[in-house]
């Protein structure tokens, strides 16, 4: 039975009006059934998750692909960050799923917590009714796991990858040529932008379109901080927390923190946000070191359990505080014959935890559209089809992050304590099996299912012939007619 669309999204963002979404066939897509009657020779810009989820899809597609990345060497970096069910099931069609399982952890609760008393306020069942639900796990993992894993496996499948690669000029009327800064032009016969939030590809797609593109500030800045559990030791409480398999969300006045355990229980991973400093307002460096003094003032109104295991972060260790910024949207995320994916066209906020899960649904969906064209001046019609697909859905949930960034952050008064009994109805509500709206987005049941519910690439495939009849003949060179889904 054919899934029902679900691209469309609410043109509200508030968690009673999000769509109720059917969870996704059982019936998988194997990429074997989607090898390209045209390999494309293409270039991408960028390493980072985006990239390189993009280069399996499309090396398993029989695609070459090559990356060029700017950093001298493709070091781990981050802290932990979630992998929901819409991209989990992505991964286990690039074959990487058992790996990022292994190396992951399966939550099964999230608890929402008060920021000075530390008293529950509701909580969100996670693994493995999720999984169930969806057919396909929610995990976390440290984000230098997830992106040794990809370049693993995009390596064994071919794809070549050049480090100290600055891209500084490309052809003017975005033809895909790309200059790299030692002078050499390289051809291909498409260029995917997965260079990051400052995209240099985006800003040169923006002026061509007229529009000045800029980075909005959110108000917002975030510690991450990541503590090893030897420091925990003879702490039963604190040891409780990184043993387990709960997530603690701790909300008030200007931030909030979010907190699990990573790397098999070793790790607790944290990020605590909370109000921009003035002195960072205006500075183009993002990431600046801190201290922990500073990092404990921050917080030191908080409660007992938060201060206790922020003073387990070493005296002497790094404390890098990042400035959150985000895009307005663009009018289009491909011009020509580039295209982008990832943060270079969706800069996610944290609030919801859709980055690299989106950026990994961005690969998804040109993996299958550039595996259904027939001749190569069919690219830009696979492009709009990705832009279909992703570009509305994508910006929802960044709109999504926003809202959440205003509710999580509420100072203590009526409208904090009209949330917090919200989100305790939520609580009991979802106990019985009831959806009622959760004011925090993160944690409600229909904006969970327009998340997490979404299978993008079955929805190329079944959107296929309606997205490109309209620039298509019956003799088209578009054809979808080698499509085959298998069931196990």
């Amino acid at each position: 039975m054919p899934l029902r669309s679900t691209t469309t999204h609410p043109r509200s963002n508030k968690p009673n009006s999000a769509p109720i979404i059917s969870p996704p066939s059982q019936n998988p897509i194997h990429l074997t059934s989607f090898k390209s009657p045209i390999p494309l020779k293409i270039l991408i810009i960028g390493a980072g998750i985006a990239g390189l989820s993009a280069s399996i899809g499309l090396s398993l597609t029989g695609h070459s692909v090559t990356i060029y990345e700017s950093v001298s060497s493709i070091k781990e970096v981050g802290a932990g960050i979630q992998i929901a069910p819409n991209a989990s099931r992505i991964l286990e069609r690039f074959g990487v799923l058992e790996e990022v399982v292994r190396d992951g952890i399966s939550l099964e609760r999230n608890s929402l917590r008060r920021w000075e008393d530390d008293g529950e306020i509701g909580w969100v069942g996670l693994m493995p009714g999720v999984g169930k639900k969806y057919n396909a796990p929610l995990l976390v993992i440290h984000r230098a796991d997830l992106q040794r894993i990809l370049l693993s496996r995009a390596q064994s499948l071919g794809v070549k990858i050049y480090t100290s690669s600055p891209i500084t000029t490309i052809s003017s009327d975005f033809s895909p040529s790309i200059k790299l800064s030692n002078g050499e032009w390289i051809h291909a016969d498409l260029i995917i932008a997965a260079d990051g939030i400052k995209s240099f590809i985006r800003s040169e797609i923006a002026k061509k379109n007229g529009v000045k593109d800029g980075t909005v500030s959110t108000g917002d800045a975030a510690y991450r901080v990541v503590i090893n559990e030897e420091r925990m030791r003879g702490d039963p409480k604190f040891r409780e927390l990184v043993k387990g398999k709960t997530g603690v969300r701790w909300m008030g006045p200007g931030g909030h923190i979010m907190a699990y355990p990573l790397r098999s229980h070793k790790l607790y991973n944290m990020v605590l946000i909370h109000p921009i400093r003035p002195h960072q307002v205006d500075n183009e460096s993002w990431t600046s070191p801190g201290t922990k003094a500073e990092m404990l003032k921050t917080y030191s109104g908080w409660n007992s359990t938060v201060k206790q295991l922020l003073s387990y972060v070493p005296d002497d260790g790094e404390v890098m505080e990042w400035t959150l910024n985000s895009h307005a949207p663009l009018k289009s995320w491909h011009e020509g014959r580039f295209v982008l994916i990832g943060d270079a066209c969706h800069p996610m906020l944290p609030y919801v935890a859709q980055g690299a899960a989106n950026a990994i649904e961005d690969a998804g969906v040109l993996t299958i559209a550039l595996s259904l064209i027939q001749s190569t001046e069919k690219i830009e019609d696979a492009l709009k089809v990705y832009e279909v697909i992703r570009k509305e859905r994508g910006e929802a949930i960044q709109a999504s992050a926003r809202d959440t960034q205003r509710i999580l952050h509420l100072k203590d008064g009526r409208e904090q304590e009209e949330r917090d009994r919200r989100v305790w109805e939520s609580t009991v509500a979802a106990r019985g099996g009831e959806k009622k709206g959760n004011p925090d987005l993160w944690a409600d049941l229909r904006w969970q299912e327009f998340m997490w519910g979404v299978d993008v690439m079955r929805e190329v495939v079944e959107r296929w012939g309606e997205l490109t009849s309209s620039s298509s003949s019956s003799n088209s060179s578009v054809s979808g007619s080698h499509i085959r889904v298998q069931a196990t």
